[in-house]
């Protein structure tokens, strides 16, 4: 038995269908269902269930995007820096195995040599830089309370999308926004990004931390390429004119944009598709949403 918890989010619902595709027991723990924020509950459910692996896809985003987390500090501290913490205690003390799914927004830019940033590379977008949104600050005090803890993966994940048209998708909101930042990014193919995470518990790789990223690199203006000649969206995209007209017309707070090395776990034998391989692939099956 696998328990998944977040499993009705974005994340979640993948880890739902991938689960469901290999036909492995799971349970889906709500919170509506189970306050799975109550750590003496959760270690006394785990220790009478006793799930083989568990897999937490909860977290606080914000909605549209991570502007909303300025405004819902404390539900995004306890659901990103506080919730890690419970579940890590909780499956140590139960004897339970476990994965969490990070992000990869803890990072900006490139290391000096132009390189992506790899699992030993300290995150600088975060308090302790003080750069950062307050999402991306709270990503990384998650992975800080992680440390130590045996028997744990840390999954990183960047700006997700699918071929499946939605508000959380990349490419859906490429196509959405009426202007676009041409900033540099590795990003997640979804589908890949769950495959490959579980992938790590199948296999038995060793445990730790692991950027899940699609080999290479991209452009905001490169997937816009693809978009066109794909045939997905005729629209006219226009573009700010820099970062910092981005940052004074349109957003918030400070945005990551960061460039990551998935080598450690193409290592593992684990790999995914090169990105714009990826991207292309998945706009040639792009399934619109419903009205």
């Amino acid at each position: 038995m696998i328990y998944l918890l977040g499993g009705s989010g974005y994340v979640g619902s993948a880890y739902q269908a991938l689960l469901q595709r290999k036909g492995l027991p799971f349970r889906n723990v709500r919170r509506a269902d189970f306050d799975y924020t109550n750590q003496a509950a959760l270690t006394e459910l785990l220790r009478r269930e006793k799930p083989a692996f568990l897999i937490n896809a909860a977290g606080y985003t914000g909605k549209p995007n991570v502007d909303a987390c300025e405004l819902h500090k404390t539900e995004c501290v306890l659901g990103n820096a506080v919730l890690p913490g419970i579940i890590a205690r909780a499956c140590t003390d139960a004897g339970v195995p476990w994965g969490h799914v990070s992000s990869g927004c803890i990072f900006s830019g490139a290391r000096p040599d132009g390189s992506g940033f790899t699992e030993t590379d300290t995150p600088n977008f975060t308090f302790r830089t003080n750069n950062c949104s307050f999402y991306s600050g709270t990503k990384g005090l998650g992975e800080e309370v992680l440390g130590g803890f045996p028997n744990t993966y840390i999954w990183r994940l960047r700006i997700p999308f699918n071929e499946v048209d939605g508000p959380r998708n990349y490419l859906s909101k490429l196509m959405r926004y009426s202007r676009l930042l041409d900033a540099t990014n590795s990003i997640s193919q979804l589908d890949e990004f769950v495959a490959a995470t579980f992938a790590c518990w199948e296999k038995r790789v060793p445990f730790g931390t692991y950027n899940v990223t699609n080999p290479g690199r991209v452009t905001a203006r490169e997937v816009v390429d693809l978009i066109i000649k794909t045939g997905v969206s005729a629209k006219h995209f226009e573009f700010f004119a820099s970062e910092a007209d981005f940052m004074q017309t349109a957003a918030k707070t400070p945005r990551s944009n960061c460039v990551m090395d998935s080598s450690k776990l193409a290592a593992t034998g684990i790999t995914l598709t090169e990105v714009h391989e990826a991207v292309e692939r998945d706009l040639r099956r792009w399934v619109k949403a419903t009205a």
